[in-house]
């Protein structure tokens, strides 16, 4: 039995390791949250920090609405591409102070984008300079 489990154990940690190797560094992009940004396309204020993120991605690409800072990507032109932006960061770990600061807005963000030959797999959102 404890062969069994340390032979598992050692089958995860290499699975682990080869997920976490194909996962690199695919780009990024700094983005200025303004006002325009903390409200949806309605007019309805934002209470979530991935939605102002959402936002802030449709402001860009599909309004046309920027700030000086704002850095264009290629990935998120795409309303799906969005969605999925706003997924990974609700499901990522975001503090609570860089939370507050997104929807406070004024603040600029760095948005790092992960991906493997799948697509985008993770996004790391830092708040300040």
């Amino acid at each position: 039995m404890r062969r069994l489990l340390t032979a598992v154990l050692a089958v995860t940690v290499m699975l682990g390791a080869g997920m976490a190797a194909a996962q690199q560094v695919v780009g990024g992009y700094a983005a200025w949250i303004g006002v325009d940004d903390l409200y949806n396309s309605s007019g309805q204020r934002l209470s979530e920090p991935w939605q102002v993120i959402r936002q802030d991605r449709a402001n860009y690409h599909r309004f046309r609405i920027r700030q000086a800072g704002d850095e264009g990507d290629p990935w998120f032109g795409d309303a799906n591409n969005r969605a999925a932006l706003e997924s990974l960061v609700r499901r990522g770990h975001i503090e609570r102070s860089a939370a507050n600061a997104i929807l406070r807005g004024n603040v600029m963000i760095h948005v790092t984008v992960y991906g493997s030959g799948r697509g985008i797999d993770r996004i790391d959102v830092i708040v300040g300079n």
